[in-house]
């Protein structure tokens, strides 16, 4: 996918009001692989609230090595956050494209999340 096209996609993406809207954009994706690898994590996200936040979790169940189903669990934003943060997620967990560029694509500044 060329920068402009990669850009184009992210700002369109970040348009949306929430992360099922923003993962429809990326489904209709001209770019064959973008469009599969979304329409492949449907049905995958949790929302939970912990701490007074409602988090939207991206939950994957896979087989240990003693062939036992495990599920994993990881926090992909909050209900209300900027959509940035799920279409950065998305690129960097499935094509390891940095979030500070997804960002910086989406003509917003990234800011690095607090160690706690």
């Amino acid at each position: 996918m060329e920068h402009k096209q990669f850009e184009t996609l992210v700002k369109e993406a970040c348009q949306q009001e929430n992360l099922p809207q923003a993962l429809a954009i990326l489904k209709a994706c001209e770019e064959q692989e973008v469009a599969e690898v979304a329409e492949s994590l449907t049905g995958q996200f949790a929302l939970a609230e912990v701490e007074g936040e409602k988090r939207i979790y991206h939950v994957t169940v896979q087989e240990n090595e003693q062939g036992e189903e495990q599920e994993f669990v990881e926090h992909v934003m909050n209900e209300g956050d900027d959509v940035i943060r799920f279409v950065a997620w998305f690129f960097d967990a499935m094509f390891e494209v940095k979030r500070k560029d997804t960002y910086q694509a989406a003509g917003k500044t990234y800011q690095q999340p607090k160690r706690s």
